[in-house]
């Protein structure tokens, strides 16, 4: 009975190594997208008052939880019972990303920001469950995919372990940035010197860091929507340039994204 029992130890212990092993991995896989969904989520508070910034977080982590509940049991699903389909929903997904990277690129190289009338607090909250939702999807999604080799049990913990940390992750560091520029008068302020300097600074750095935050998660859309292309279509899948896998990466990305967005421009443009 003892040898049984430390025997079922022992493999509790080797499938929490090998989850703890795929979870580093699938993290890795994905952290590319949380630059995005960290840019959305830091966007969506902005232009509200300082006192319903967290509120307004707790209710997209909230959301963003109740996505994952959706999200991973469906494919967990999908992937026992209909594993081929995983691929066309990574490349489907991979589509999407790209073509909402190049949409920035072109809006930015247009000097046009995307004008609409201002939103209520639920509306924004619900903007940003709803893109949350998109890139939880392709979080999971890419993270399963990375640890495929791996037995179905340890997919599917590693696989809820990344989702779990994106959540936290990001809306963590979303709750500290919302909050630089509270700090940064709290510290103009109180202090002299240095530290009101410092406070000033940290009021001036947060536009500057939602920016920087958007032009990351362009460049991750982009790159990941083009590794997807490289990895899970065969015509793509040796190729490489100058050996940099980097560069075949934003290439795939950027001319699926283009192609995407000018089919749907010509269809708009038909319609008229």
């Amino acid at each position: 009975m003892p040898s049984g029992f430390f025997a079922l130890l022992d493999d509790i212990s080797y499938l929490l190594d090998d989850v703890a092993t795929a979870a580093k991995i699938t993290t890795k896989k994905t952290a590319v997208i949380l630059g995005d969904d960290l840019a959305v989520g830091a966007k969506k508070t902005l232009g509200v008052s300082s006192s319903r910034e967290i509120p307004i977080i707790i209710a997209i982590i909230k959301g963003s939880l109740l996505n994952k509940l959706i999200i991973l049991p469906l494919i967990f699903l999908l992937k026992y019972f209909i594993p081929w389909i995983i691929s066309p929903l990574l490349i489907i997904g991979g589509t999407y990303l790209s073509f909402e990277g190049v949409e920035n690129v072109i809006d930015f190289l247009k000097h046009k920001e995307k004008k609409s009338a201002p939103k209520s607090e639920k509306e924004k909250i619900k903007s940003a469950i709803l893109t949350d939702f998109i890139l939880s999807l392709e979080i999971v999604i890419i993270s399963l995919a990375s640890v495929q080799d791996k037995p179905f049990l340890v997919q599917v913990a590693s696989t809820t372990v990344a989702a779990l940390f994106a959540t936290a992750g990001v809306y963590g560091t979303v709750a500290l940035i919302i909050r630089m520029d509270d700090i940064g008068l709290f510290l103009v302020e109180k202090f002299d010197g240095f530290l009101e300097k410092f406070g000033m600074f940290l009021i001036k750095l947060l536009p500057k860091t939602i920016k920087f935050l958007s032009v990351i998660g362009t460049a991750a859309m982009i790159l990941v929507g083009g590794g997807i292309y490289l990895h899970r279509i065969p015509l793509f899948h040796n190729l490489t340039m100058i050996n940099i896998p980097l560069v075949s990466e934003l290439l795939l990305g950027l001319t699926a994204g283009f192609f995407i967005f000018f089919l749907i421009s010509m269809i708009k443009h038909s319609i008229k």
